[in-house]
């Protein structure tokens, strides 16, 4: 936790970030161009920070600290609303009461004497992702319990097991849907001496049918794996978690993580059916946040796609991005691994583009398949990738290798890409966003058309207030 100061040479997406968000209650949108297709009906719900500071005007240690706010924006025949709330985590409700924080959590220990390390357990701050089932919304983050809440006035109810979790046990912010079977997997990494990867399979309620267990080296960082047709693939990088600092309260869990390139990375392919480890192996080092897709080729191999990292400077560059100013280059480019299910073994890893990017995906038809395109936000040309965030959207095209994007202009910043598929042209998809205009400090949400990204948004809309660029979202189709 760091007392702040405004930066120097402070970037135009500074300003999305630094102040507290301000909720609104449910708001028509007004159309500041275009029009909404006809066959986008149905809500788009996005996660993220939304608080990094507090009075008297202390900030959190790093990105990953801020309070989770969820913004739903509901497209219907009469146009579109949009609603934006913090979700009311015990933490988040207990720190506004008192004006202050009071929990420690990923990137900050507790502030005060050394004992409230121990008398208060880190803040469930419910602000990566969410999973939107048939009856709730969950707000999730890594380190426990799903957050759920009311699908329309985004309501939060509590703290939700599925059915199945430990109390306290953590469920990604990366689950993973069958399109054809409408099942859910999903991990998480339960500290101890060792680390021990507990691996979910749900139905499509969310409510948890089946565990698995893997012993892991260590206590790694893993924040996302892919699901690949019959196989769950997890890539370990060689992060490692020194436990004593943090037991002993005298470092965070993100000063705590070391990175031991010596150990390479392990990859672990685990049966969909069974949830049972087919294989284990170790390749080079590397790391990364997150998959863009994996499946099965006609030769029996898997196919994973991911955004690929030369070391842990990341880390130090999202932490950086909670005081407002960057420092720290962090080059994340497409990559892919092909690797022998039976063996574990990388047969080969590749660049699959050089242009730097993050938050891949591919329409939830292809998840487990292969997709003619993956979806990323990208820096723009010639942006330096140490001072600036994600300025751009792209489609790449995995057949050709063409990257086809849609330059926002300057000082504009898109949330991750969420690809929609036309309720009435199974066809046609469009690409939704939220962007934050630095030059004009609003927000607006962008629908554009998947196949003409390098073309004009075909509708924006604007927000009542500013939404600071988050981390992952969702679409729920009408």
């Amino acid at each position: 936790m760091t007392t702040a100061t405004k930066p120097s040479t402070q970037k135009a997406w500074a300003k999305a970030l630094i102040p507290p968000a301000k909720e609104f209650p449910l708001t028509p949108l007004p159309l500041i161009s275009g029009k909404i297709p006809e066959g986008l009906r149905g809500t788009l719900y996005r996660n993220g920070p939304g608080r990094l500071e507090r009075e008297p005007k202390v900030r959190v240690g790093h990105w990953f600290d801020g309070d989770g706010a969820i913004l739903r924006v509901h497209f219907t025949d009469d146009g579109a609303t949009g609603l934006y709330r913090y979700v009311q985590t015990k933490g988040y409700k207990e720190e506004t009461a008192a004006g202050k924080f009071l929990y420690g959590n990923y990137g900050m220990t507790a502030p005060g004497p050394i004992w409230n390390q121990w008398l208060k357990p880190i803040k469930n701050a419910a602000n990566t992702s969410v999973l939107a089932l048939p009856d709730k919304l969950l707000a999730l983050w890594e380190g426990g319990q799903p957050h759920a809440l009311d699908l329309q006035t985004l309501e939060t109810s509590g703290l939700d097991d599925l059915a199945a979790l430990d109390a306290g046990a953590p469920y990604s912010a990366h689950p993973k849907r069958d399109p054809q079977t409408g099942e859910i997997f999903n991990f998480g990494i339960v500290a101890g001496m060792n680390g021990k990867l507990n691996i979910y399979k749900s139905d499509s309620t969310g409510k948890i049918l089946q565990k698995g267990e893997v012993q892991l080296d260590g206590i790694p960082l893993v924040h996302d794996f892919v699901f690949a047709g019959q196989y769950l693939v997890f890539f370990v990088p060689p992060v490692r978690l020194k436990a004593l600092p943090v037991l002993a309260g005298i470092s965070s869990y993100s000063d705590s993580l070391e990175w031991q390139p010596k150990l390479g990375t392990q990859i672990l392919v685990v049966d969909r059916d069974t949830l049972s480890v087919v294989s284990r192996s170790e390749t080079d080092p590397w790391y990364q946040w997150h998959f863009s897709n994996g499946y099965v080729d006609t030769d029996g191999m898997v196919i994973v796609d991911f955004v690929h990292y030369a070391d842990f400077q990341t880390n130090q560059y999202l932490k950086e991005i909670a005081s407002g100013e960057t420092h720290t280059p962090a080059k994340p480019t497409l990559y892919q691994v092909r690797l022998n299910p039976q063996t574990g073994k990388a047969i080969s890893v590749q660049e699959l583009l050089n242009r730097p990017g993050e938050f891949p995906l591919v329409p939830q038809q292809y998840v487990g398949k292969a997709s003619p395109h993956t979806y990323l936000s990208v820096f723009r040309e010639g942006a330096d990738i140490g001072k600036e965030i994600l300025g751009a959207i792209a489609r790449f095209d995995n057949q050709t290798g063409n990257l086809t994007e849609t330059d926002l202009g300057e000082n504009r910043y898109p949330t991750e890409p969420i690809y929609v598929t036309d309720a009435l042209n199974p066809a046609q998809g469009w690409v939704l966003t939220v962007v934050y205009d630095g030059n004009s400090d609003t927000s607006e949400v962008w629908v554009m058309d998947s196949d003409r990204l390098d073309d004009q948004p075909v509708c924006r809309l604007a927000l009542p207030s500013v939404v600071p660029m988050g981390f992952h979202g969702t679409w729920k189709p009408a």
